[in-house]
């Protein structure tokens, strides 16, 4: 598996191209759609991967914008808990579960807080969690039931888990689960 950043300008929104590049697989997908650009297609294209799917981690304009034009291309599989990111063409995901795609088993889970849609998907050591953890902080909430949800839940299913798992977060740099345990204001902060 390898995993390429793409930064959007319109909300410096984070999207990853994730690759399957065992011989006989030769699949892509892509996590939170922000932008089509050149550089996106021309990695698909020239690494002669078949897009199988998409996974959205929340309904915001700047995480799906550029689903439209990826379907106009490709054909993948959608996978998002938000009915209107889906439509009738794609599947709605709620709870946790795992799904496979690309040649890659994908668990998933709800984590909300910073939308009532917010799912985190997990390729082997690596999270994406959208807008609900970011390096050093959480994602922004509607209520204090929501945020103290939101940092419950954080704990709950992804501190929990090895300090070397990989975060990648819709907006800013990555990290690791061991360095959030560690340096997040947001969890260490009991409010």
């Amino acid at each position: 598996m390898k995993i390429y950043y793409h930064l959007s300008k319109n909300g410096f929104t984070n999207s990853y191209l994730v690759v399957n590049d065992a011989p006989n697989v030769m699949q892509a997908l892509i996590v939170d759609p922000a932008a089509v650009t050149s550089e996106l297609i021309s990695q698909i294209e020239d690494g002669g991967y078949t897009l199988t799917g998409v996974l959205v981690t929340h309904n915001h304009e700047h995480h799906i914008k550029g689903l439209e034009t990826i379907r106009r291309i490709y054909t993948p599989k959608v996978y998002a808990a938000d009915y209107e990111v889906c439509g009738n063409w794609a599947t709605v995901l709620g709870g946790e579960g795992i799904v496979s795609l690309a040649g890659m088993n994908i668990s998933y889970f709800s984590l909300p807080g910073h939308t009532s849609d917010s799912m985190v998907f997990r390729i082997e050591n690596v999270f994406f969690t959208g807008d609900a953890l970011f390096a050093g902080t959480i994602g922004s909430t509607g209520s204090k039931y929501a945020e103290r949800m939101l940092r419950n839940n954080i704990h709950t299913k992804i501190l929990s888990q090895n300090d070397s798992c990989v975060v990648l977060p819709g907006h800013g740099p990555p990290s690791t689960v061991g360095a959030e345990r560690m340096y997040n204001i947001d969890l260490a902060v009991q409010k």
